[in-house]
């Protein structure tokens, strides 16, 4: 809020409620924005979301925590009557057998409870990827996902699992359990010191607390989310995802660039590791104060103690028992708690505060209107504007054009004339930014998304490979077989291998494909979802790996398998464009020429002509099975 406005907006509100009220509406506030900026807090946002891993885990190490910081203090009290006891000639069996019983469960109690933490960590560590799935699939669009903001922070976010910036959440959590039972075990032993003097545990206490906020600039790294930090951490992953991944495993060792993607790995995360060093390594000063305070506090107390052993005014069991909880009062100085806290802590905030930003950068507009059986006369693109967001230039600047129902429509273009856009915009993964993509003449926002998209299916050029059974990645939502073999016989695809085979190499049974089977195998995931009720039919390139006659040969197939459909197709080839039953010509975002190959072939000067003759030279110039 503006600090400007607030007075203001504070006299607005009092000034409607009786003397009373506003006295309690004043004495209630302070409360309230304490409250708030401590649920703000990246550390209460931590181990909030504890339970929503897995409850009983949570409750378990809560409790464990607890009682293993309690038990020290019980340790030092028995040892203490020990002491005593042997002082005033008493049998010390009794105190001895408890410190005994005490020192074996905290020795039982640790390794439990790193068991406990562990799980817990994974649990949270499920939870937080369940977060982060949501956050990136549930969006209807995908500029979320296209936006390097929102990327960055999500590398940053995934860093509770990656271990870049900090251990990962299973060791995390570890060492945060071993941080708060320090602190439980610190307070118990001032709970002990209240026995010797009211101000002990105040004056101890305090000191050993104090380190916390002296010693902070050593912990905070303040600058996790700035642009050096993100490129660096952005680069440590893509080097370690080429070196692990396979698709670049080919030409890593073809062109000998083991070394060179391992140094750059190396390289940026030693850069990530230096930033970090940078901005919490310990100033000269702070520390100093700090040995000051400790020094000063934890010396008077025991001078103190001395004075009243040598009057006679303790005992010598009561001297051992506030020595050693002196001591032990240092388990709540600043340690593990306040370094490994804070980057847990901020991917949980980081994950939560993602889900609703992705949320919001990937929101569609969408209605309650189902599309079933839409289009039945046409699909338009109304004066269609749109621009990618962050970009200065549109991409598509009025574009006026018609497909009518059950026709197919190829567009052609150079690079950047708007084609593959239009494919999204038909699709429904972006909206436009003025106009509107209509179907029979209604606006396709006032559609529900997922109906439409029920009618929708596509071909892209980077269409995915899954490594899964072959039914699968035909039919990922599932089909009858026979549906799905007619669907790889229409793609030419029959045969490739059994519906049950993964396609894959490395496990039992697999088996990989070519470039142009892969192709084959994603035109027959179209044409299922032809053959289950999609009336819209979108091709960005769908046979971009095929020669020129096996291009032919099956676009004749798709056109034979979609006739009925609305069509849409994107190609850069002329001998695919040409079967369609209209070519559109993009330029500067509009539509620069329309009609049928003939009626284009026949404008002289036009651009279609001029375009296909040119690859038409070059088709003549080689061989057909080396033209692309």
């Amino acid at each position: 809020m503006d600090n400007a406005l607030a007075p203001e907006l504070l006299y607005r509100k009092v000034s409607f409620v009786r003397p009373k009220q506003a006295d309690a509406v004043s004495a209630a506030s302070p409360f309230r924005s304490f409250a708030d900026r401590v649920r703000s807090r990246e550390e209460w946002k931590f181990f909030s979301v504890l339970p929503r891993a897995s409850p009983g885990i949570t409750a378990a190490w809560w409790v464990l925590i607890v009682a293993r910081g309690v038990l020290p203090a019980l340790f030092t009290v028995t040892v203490a009557a020990t002491v005593t006891a042997v002082d005033q000639d008493r049998s010390p069996h009794g105190p001895l057998i408890a410190a005994g019983l005490v020192f074996v469960t905290v020795q039982l109690l640790g390794p439990l409870h790193a068991q406990v933490g562990a799980n817990l960590g994974e649990r949270l560590s499920c939870w937080l990827h369940d977060r982060l799935l949501v956050a990136t699939t549930g969006p209807p669009g995908v500029t979320h996902l296209e936006s390097r903001e929102l990327t960055d922070r999500l590398t940053g976010a995934r860093d509770f699992d990656l271990g870049i910036a900090g251990p990962p959440m299973h060791l995390s959590l570890g060492i945060i359990a071993g941080g708060l039972v320090e602190v439980v075990a610190g307070l118990g032993q001032a709970a002990v010191l209240a026995a010797y003097a009211w101000w002990a545990p105040l004056l101890v206490g305090g000191a050993w607390a104090s380190t916390h906020w002296l010693l902070r600039e050593s912990s905070v790294w303040g600058d996790r989310d700035d642009g050096e930090v993100l490129d660096a951490r952005r680069q440590a992953e893509y080097a370690y995802r080429q070196a692990v991944d396979s698709p670049a495993a080919k030409e890593l060792r073809l062109f000998g660039l083991s070394d060179w993607t391992v140094a750059r790995f190396t390289r940026s995360r030693r850069r990530l590791v230096d930033l970090r060093w940078q901005a919490t390594q310990l100033r000269r000063k702070p520390l100093g104060r700090t040995i000051l305070v400790l020094v000063a506090a934890n010396g008077l107390l025991l001078w103190s103690l001395a004075h009243d052993a040598v009057a006679g005014s303790v005992g010598i069991g009561e001297v051992v028992l506030f020595a050693q909880a002196t001591a032990g009062v240092s388990a709540l100085a600043f340690g593990g708690l306040s370094w490994a806290l804070p980057p847990a802590a901020h991917s949980v905030a980081a994950v939560l505060a993602l889900e609703t930003e992705m949320a919001e950068a990937g929101r569609l507009t969408t209605g309650e209107r189902s599309a079933d059986a839409l289009p039945r006369t046409a699909l338009r693109f109304r004066q269609v504007g749109f621009t990618y967001p962050g970009a200065d230039r549109p991409v598509l600047d009025g574009l006026d054009l018609t497909i009518e129902a059950g026709t197919s429509l190829a567009v052609v273009g150079l690079n950047g004339a708007g084609k593959t856009t239009l494919a999204k915009l038909v699709c429904g993964l972006y909206e436009p930014t003025r106009g509107a993509v209509e179907a029979d003449g209604v606006d396709l926002r006032e559609l529900d998304v997922r109906s439409w998209r029920r009618r929708v299916t596509a071909v892209f050029q980077d269409f995915v490979h899954y490594e899964m059974p072959l039914r699968v990645n035909v039919a990922p939502l599932g089909a009858p077989d026979e549906t799905i073999e007619a669907a790889l016989f229409d793609a030419g695809a029959a045969g490739v291998a059994d519906l049950d085979t993964i396609l894959a190499r490395g496990y039992d049974d697999g088996t990989e494909l070519s470039g142009g089977q892969w192709q084959r195998v994603a035109v027959a995931r179209a044409l299922c979802a032809v053959r289950q009720g999609a009336g819209v039919v979108v091709l960005d390139e769908p046979t971009a790996q095929l020669d020129v006659r096996g291009e032919a040969e099956i676009f004749d197939r798709i056109l034979g398998a979609t006739r009925g459909c609305t069509t849409l197709l994107i190609s850069h080839r002329f001998s695919t464009v040409r079967h369609a039953d209209r070519i559109c010509v993009l330029e500067a975002g509009r539509v620069a020429e329309l009609g049928t190959h003939d009626e284009l072939m026949a404008l002289v000067d036009g651009r279609y002509r001029r375009m296909f003759d040119l690859q038409a030279s070059r088709f003549v110039a080689e061989e057909p099975d080396v033209v692309g």
